[in-house]
């Protein structure tokens, strides 16, 4: 099992926390948890309600659509990110190519977080601004 200081130090990576705080990332830690898959699982399917982001502690996951791979995520990689805020299907599916370790963060318990600690918002709505400034920059 990670500490809540591990699982801070995985959340840093993720690009939509990037503006957050050590202190607020523990809260977000506090309520992840720990799955363990055998290879060959799907995580979720394509056309899923989106209702978790994962990430990879340990193992392989291919996340694919339509026989298409789209990327392997490994140690420290995220997925399914925009399950977060927005209640869209799932666009791939998510198997494990070996046997992995996820932390996954639910959205209800996420916007319960929000809710107590709106620094955490306003740290992801700059985020998110940003990424869309330089987004539009490229255009």
């Amino acid at each position: 099992m990670l500490t809540i200081i591990e699982k801070v130090l995985l959340l840093q990576e993720i690009d939509v926390f990037q503006e957050s705080p050590t202190e607020d990332l523990s809260h977000i830690a506090a309520i992840t948890k720990e799955i363990d898959y055998p290879s060959g699982e799907n995580v979720y399917m394509e056309g899923d309600i989106s209702d978790s982001l994962y990430i990879v502690v340990e193992g392989k996951v291919k996340l694919h659509r339509a026989g298409t791979e789209i990327m392997i995520a490994e140690a420290k990689d995220v997925f399914g990110t925009w399950a977060l805020f927005d209640d869209e299907p799932r666009v791939a599916t998510a198997t494990t190519q070996e046997t992995c370790r996820l932390l996954r963060l639910d959205k209800e318990e996420f916007y319960d977080i929000l809710a107590d600690h709106t620094r955490i918002t306003q740290d992801i709505l700059k985020t998110l601004s940003l990424r869309l400034r330089r987004l539009i920059q490229n255009v």
